[in-house]
Formats: structure tokens, C-alpha cells, sequence
């Protein structure tokens, strides 16, 4: 199952796919060499031509075929991504759920984005013109996913793609592509055209040689900074779309309903291990009950049993990979030893990283400023709201964020002055539904992912004129 979505005519290397947990191989992928490039650029525009043509019907009537496909195999696509990543049964269900809803999306989209009048008469000079904007396919997009939610966040790559009338060529994290392409199976068990989606598998050299082809008109990307820098140099004139991580701050105000706030807290800082762009990273306590709040969080944190995603009373499962985990130890010991108190958590055994609490932390040092991506959070005391603002704007990083608060005045306040994308109130800073607007706020990442916005990226407006000889 693993390679059937891709192609492997000559291909002599494979990377091994590993469960995070057992260490155990589950599968295996072409390493395709960048020298096939060309070729798969070849089928990816033999599939421009083909998805251009299909009518927004059938492309409505293919995505939402595949949603019912993917919610039929739900139990395979749970086990896939548990698997692959480590997510507890919990967590994987939820994912393999919004991907349904996401493709059902993407359906409805193909459907009722396709322009508007304009109204030429409206201009003095124009009043015998008339004719309207469609909204037509770039072409070839590159869609290069991540490991941490490699179902769902494939289904917003492909999903818009193929709506749009574009043709893909799919790359998937080495560390976790078995779900994406189980999925590309479901697109074509459905009656997506072959070369619609192009599966291109491998590592470093495979990816710089796809950004580089100027047959390719977008790039979407979501990952890293420093991988998205070298894109951005490397693509040349196409179009970008890049999700490059963030630094996420929840402010917690002392009028709030305090156990709703830890609780979701809780879940926004180490659901997925942490590994999630939109994690709570940063929860800036008001003093007056800053007290409360950290015995609460603690003792709450401490409950968590991390260990065998595999199991029901399992909260929290590996991180991606061992040497992942290496790193948050790391810079935990590295905040400790600069002055960090640690709360809880920090035990390593394998891959499995405890929900890790710190307080007292240098607001100038890389473990507040940069992304953990972990199943860290850090405790900051704060005396009023603007402060928190500032601190909360403080990295060059940023996508969401949240605030705790009874009174509307401070969260709509929270929510003009915060440099986020998105501003969740009395939740957590990584609540997403799949039909917002998501992308990042500053530094790096640009455009914006969610399904009707993931449209538009992918598509551009085609103008229709009309002059008439004469006006009745």
C-alpha cells in the first residue's frame, strides 16, 4: 500500500517509515532521485491540461466522493496516522474527522467561487460594456506537507488544488507520508484522472529541484523557517504560500473562568506532544491569580501519562522522533541552567518527552522568543494587559493567540492589539476550523491556507469584456 501511490519505475532506494513508539518499520517510500524531476513535471502538466477541463460539478462531486471515502476508512486512516506519528487513537480520530470536513469544503468551494459581474457602466467612457471576472486554475501547485498532521494538512493542500481545476505534485515529510497517500488513493479510487495528482517522494536534493522549475506556478508549503527561506531563494517568480511556524501566547486575565482556562491550556500546549504550530507556548498569568492558576496547571500537567499511543489511558504520545525529543530536553536543561524554574515534567525515555512546565524564564532567551515544538509551556507573571500585549508580540514569529477574560471589552482590546492571524477568545491559542483564514502574521510565512482562502491562492482572476455596437 505504501508505494502504490507513487511512481517507482526505476527507483532503487527506499526510505524506511518508523513508528515512533516500537521504532518498528511500517512501511516503506521511493527515495525518487531529483534527476526524475523533469519526468514528473511532465505528468504534472499533462494533469493541468486534464484538471482544467473537468467542470466544477464533477470536481465538487470527486472531493465529496473522497470525504465519504475517507470517512468510510476512518479506522484505517486513525490506525495510519498513530502509526506514522505517534498521536494517541483520540487525537487521530479527531484529525481523520476534519479532514472529511475539509474535503467536504473544498466540494462546496469548486461550487461557488467562480467570480462576479462587474460593472463596466458604472465608469463614464464604458456605459456600452459589460462582462464579468471568472476565477481560472494557476496550473501546477507543489504542495509539501509536514509530519504532524499529515492527513488533514494534506487534505488542505490537494483539496482547494483540485477545486481550483489545478494539477499537484504532492511531497510529503519522509517522517510520516503513509496517510497522504492513502489519501491520493482515495482520490483516484473516486475517479480523479491520473496526473491530476503527481506523488513525488524523497528527501533534500528532490524538493530543491521541484522549487526550482518554473513549470511550477505555486508553491505551497508548510514547515519550517529556515527550509521556507531556502524556498523563497531558490523558487524564483511563483507564487508562495508558506505556514512557517509560530510562537503562540495565551493571556490569562484574573477575571476568567480559571478551570476552563487550565483545561484548555492543558490541551492547547501538549495535544499532538506539543508538535503543532499553533501550540500554547507562552501563558502570561495575571498576578492576582497567577498562584491559583500554576498550582492548577501543575497538578493537572502532572496527570498526564505520556508513554504508548496505542493505549486508551495514554494522553500523550512520542514525539516524531527520538532525537526530536533530544532537543526539547536540551533546551529545557539550557533554560535551567540560564535560571528557569522547572515545574514538572522533563523526563526523557526514547522519543517519549513528559509535559514539561517552566516558569521564571529570560524573555530574551531562544526557548521564549523561538518555537519549541514540544510539549513544553512556559509561566510568565503579568501585572496588567499591556503588558502581556507587549510580551505576547515580543518574537518575530506569529500565527495565533488566545485570551481568558469575562469582560468584552478587554478581549476585543486583546484581540486589535495582538500581532496574530487570529485571536481565540475563552479558548485555546490552537482552536482552528478548517473554513477560516490561516497563515501566519509576521516574519516569513505569507498567504493564507483554509479552504476558500486556499482557493483563491490557487487560482487567478480571468477578465471577460463584452463592447457593444449599440445600446438598446
Amino acid at each position: 500500500m505504501d508505494a502504490e501511490s507513487c511512481h517507482t519505475k526505476g527507483i532503487s532506494n527506499w526510505i524506511a517509515v518508523t513508528n515512533p513508539f516500537t521504532g518498528a518499520q511500517i512501511g516503506t517510500i521511493p527515495d525518487v532521485p531529483a534527476e526524475e524531476v523533469p519526468r514528473l513535471v511532465e505528468d504534472a502538466k499533462r494533469g493541468a491540461c486534464r484538471s482544467r477541463r473537468v467542470p466544477r460539478h464533477i470536481r465538487a462531486s470527486i472531493l465529496n466522493r473522497c470525504a465519504s471515502s475517507v470517512e468510510d476508512a476512518s479506522e484505517e486512516f486513525a490506525d495510519l496516522i498513530s502509526a506514522e506519528t505517534g498521536k494517541t487513537r483520540i487525537q487521530a480520530t479527531k484529525e481523520v474527522a476534519r479532514c472529511v470536513n475539509t474535503l467536504k469544503l473544498c466540494a462546496d468551494e469548486a461550487r461557488r467561487n467562480i467570480g462576479e459581474v462587474l460593472p463596466f457602466d458604472a465608469y463614464s467612457g464604458s456605459e456600452n460594456r459589460q462582462g464579468w471576472f471568472t476565477r481560472e486554475p494557476l496550473g501546477i501547485i507543489l504542495a509539501i506537507t509536514p509530519f504532524n498532521a499529515p492527513l488533514n494538512l494534506v487534505a488542505h493542500k490537494l483539496g482547494p488544488a483540485i477545486a481550483g481545476g489545478n494539477a499537484v505534485v504532492f511531497k510529503p515529510s519522509e517522517l510520516a507520508p503513509l496517510s497522504g497517500l492513502r489519501l491520493v488513493k482515495c482520490f483516484k479510487d473516486v475517479g480523479l484522472e491520473n496526473d491530476i495528482i503527481t506523488v513525488a517522494t524523497g528527501g533534500v536534493a528532490l524538493s530543491e529541484a521541484l522549487v526550482r522549475r518554473k513549470e511550477i506556478r505555486m508553491i505551497s508549503f508548510t514547515g519550517g523557517f529556515e527550509t521556507g527561506e531556502k524556498i523563497a531563494r531558490a523558487a524564483g517568480l511563483k507564487r508562495l504560500v508558506m505556514e512557517l511556524g509560530g510562537n503562540a501566547a495565551v493571556i490569562v486575565m484574573p477575571d476568567c473562568d480559571l478551570s476552563r482556562a487550565v483545561e484548555y491550556c492543558i490541551s492547547g500546549a501538549f495535544s499532538g506532544a506539543g508538535q503543532n504550530c499553533i501550540s500554547a507556548q507562552r501563558l502570561l498569568v495575571h498576578e492576582d491569580i497567577y498562584g491559583r492558576f500554576k498550582e492548577a496547571l501543575v497538578a493537572r500537567t502532572q496527570d498526564l501519562k505520556a508513554g504508548d499511543p496505542s493505549l486508551p489511558e495514554t494522553d500523550i504520545g512520542p514525539m516524531i522522533t527520538e532525537e526530536a525529543a533530544i532537543r526539547a530536553e536540551a533546551a529545557v536543561r539550557d533554560a535551567v541552567t540560564a535560571g528557569a524554574t522547572l515545574l514538572c515534567g522533563n523526563v526523557r525515555k526514547g522519543g517519549v518527552y513528559t509535559p514539561t512546565v517552566l516558569e521564571n524564564i529570560d524573555t530574551g532567551s531562544d526557548i521564549w522568543t523561538r518555537e519549541i515544538f514540544a510539549p513544553v509551556v512556559l509561566l510568565h507573571r503579568i501585572k496588567s494587559l499591556d503588558e502581556a500585549v507587549e510580551l505576547a508580540n515580543q518574537p518575530d514569529f506569529s500565527l495565533q493567540a488566545g485570551i481568558f477574560t469575562s469582560d468584552l471589552e478587554t478581549a476585543l482590546g486583546a484581540a486589535a492589539a495582538l500581532d496574530a492571524s487570529g485571536v481565540m477568545i475563552n479558548d485555546s491559542s490552537d482552536y482552528r476550523f478548517d473554513a477560516m483564514p490561516f497563515g501566519g502574521f509576521k516574519y516569513g510565512s505569507m498567504g493564507r491556507e483554509g479552504v476558500r482562502f486556499a482557493f483563491e491562492e490557487m487560482t487567478q482572476p480571468k477578465v471577460v469584456c463584452i463592447r457593444r455596437n449599440r445600446r438598446l
